[in-house]
């Protein structure tokens, strides 16, 4: 290429030049004649013209899948000071520092086109979150799948999985769960053996509320949660209150949990010496119908005697017999006590 800058005088020649060099495959020539175009600064010179996307395009492409990507993003931030806006140029370059492990390069690519209103491709955003995952970075891979959903594009399923599974895994449950949110909003059904494990961590870490509200948003999109598998993970936890708290929502909301479950919970919160609070669920168990362990129900009785509770154990007694249906405002009343 020595013969550059005596063969080409005209700066329009540039483009002509670098076209025909790229489909006549001799791409490295190509690439010495963009190395003095940049070196010189030709490229910003004002007297000299835009390159079209003839000439442009077909030296990016090869940059881009020949690990030059750096290269190529020198071209093409050049040419986009001269007001180019190209979409195949902007999604070869992200594609580029994508698959070269670079994704903070890549992101910065989408947010320049954001910007400047160039639209974007889904797979390129999928390309992008998987990057971030391969380099070990689940909390960026959740920022470009939030970026993903904000410009208009579904993840699939098994995107939104591969990132709470390494949200999951690198303990950040409620990032998780905010990706997990993200993805029954969608009405994305699948995946729901993962959505179980972040209910049932966000439950036995406290977080009650949050996988209550996540619970909800679940009935609100046709889907329902496993209830007896929650309330046995967390009784077998120690989490009574927690199991307490879970059946409760699931009582006022007519949800279907096994008569097994409640009395794991019953029995849970008994051996806890959580009695006030057995003797409360156990009230609005029977005021639904639910059928529970009468030898439980007598313990309780008893405990609730022992500890002077015998309005509470008189109550109790009578609903087991069926002598005292609970109306609407006692049960809320019985239902008062803290847990």
């Amino acid at each position: 290429m020595g013969q550059f800058k005596h063969v080409v005088r005209d700066p329009v020649q540039y483009g002509v030049l670098l076209e025909s060099l790229c489909k006549g495959g001799k791409h490295e020539d190509a690439i010495a004649t963009l190395d003095e175009l940049l070196e010189k600064g030709t490229l910003l010179d004002p007297r000299t013209p835009a390159l079209e996307d003839s000439a442009y395009n077909p030296m990016i492409e090869y940059l881009c899948g020949h690990g030059q990507t750096k290269k190529a993003e020198d071209l093409f931030r050049q040419l986009m000071k001269k007001g180019i806006d190209d979409r195949m140029a902007f999604n070869n370059l992200f594609r580029g520092h994508a698959k070269e492990g670079v994704p903070d390069s890549a992101f910065e690519m989408l947010n320049i086109m954001t910007r400047r209103g160039v639209a974007t491709d889904a797979d390129c955003y999928a390309l992008l979150v998987e990057s971030f995952l391969k380099k070990g970075e689940p909390a960026d891979a959740r920022t470009a799948l939030d970026s993903m959903i904000e410009q208009g594009h579904l993840p699939s399923p098994p995107l939104f999985r591969s990132v709470m599974v390494a949200l999951f895994g690198d303990g950040r449950v409620q990032t998780a769960s905010r990706v997990m949110k993200s993805m029954i909003e969608k009405g994305v059904k699948e995946n729901m053996d993962m959505v179980h494990k972040i209910l049932e961590a966000l439950l036995m870490r406290g977080h009650v509320e949050e996988a209550l509200g996540r619970i909800n948003l679940m009935m609100m999109n046709d889907s329902l949660p496993d209830f007896d598998g929650l309330l046995g993970a967390l009784c077998d936890g120690g989490k009574a209150i927690e199991a307490l708290k879970l059946v409760d929502f699931g009582l006022e909301r007519d949800c279907d949990i096994s008569f097994s479950s409640y009395d794991r919970v019953l029995d849970a919160l008994y051996t806890a010496g959580k009695i006030l609070p057995a003797c409360s669920i156990l009230c609005k168990i029977k005021a639904k119908g639910g059928v529970v362990d009468k030898k439980g129900c007598e313990a309780l009785i008893k405990s609730l005697d022992e500890q002077g509770n015998t309005k509470q154990a008189d109550i109790l007694s009578r609903i087991l017999a069926g002598k005292a249906p609970l109306e609407a405002k006692k049960s809320k009343k019985v239902a008062a006590h803290p847990y």
